[in-house]
């Protein structure tokens, strides 16, 4: 048997908004570029992206939500609305931590962002702004698809911004060393 091993992006952003307009077509395409869909698994963009990623037919990847505990208790399972309905493997964690205290070593954050070899990060508050310091903090590949700077509280200047999916493409591309970038 022969295992091949595609490229996992992670999409970080708000677990209440969906971002509808941003979210779903970036779903589509990281379908269409044959790689695994890595979120929170819960809802806002992390439910939008993955709708947006499993309505691809024929793709090759599949959609994976690294889940928060509902409590201390490793036992607890996921809290109420954990996984969506889009999260084909959903991974429970025995961590509780999430939002303003999701870069705290209790937090599953460091599990999304250790597991992708490249992060995108739409708008969000405390939550997706721990992450993307996580993402720095390990080195990850990071770009914001956003149209403003403020989308995401106290982003780095060091963070790339682009308001458009081609350029989102483009970045991942490169960060995936695939010309053109991947379903180009």
């Amino acid at each position: 048997m022969q295992v091949s091993r595609l490229p996992r992006v992670a999409v970080i952003g708000s677990g209440s908004e969906p971002q509808a307009g941003r979210s779903a077509p970036l779903g589509a395409w990281l379908a269409r570029a044959g790689v695994h869909l890595v979120t929170g698994g819960g809802g806002g963009v992390m439910a939008s992206v993955s709708r947006g990623f499993v309505a691809v037919a024929g793709r090759r990847g599949l959609s994976i939500g690294i889940l928060p505990s509902a409590g201390e208790d490793p036992r607890a399972g996921p809290p109420p609305g954990y996984p969506n309905p889009w999260v084909e493997i959903p991974i429970q964690t025995h961590l509780p931590l999430r939002g303003a205290r999701g870069s705290q070593p209790g937090s599953r954050n460091h599990l999304n962002v250790l597991s992708a070899d490249a992060v995108v990060a739409l708008p969000g508050s405390e939550g997706t702004a721990s992450e993307v310091e996580l993402a720095l903090r390990y080195g990850r590949p990071l770009v914001a698809h956003l149209e403003r700077r403020d989308e995401i509280p106290g982003l780095p200047g060091s963070v790339a911004v682009e308001p458009s999916l081609a350029a989102v493409r483009a970045f991942v591309g490169r960060a995936l060393g695939i010309p053109g970038g991947p379903g180009a």
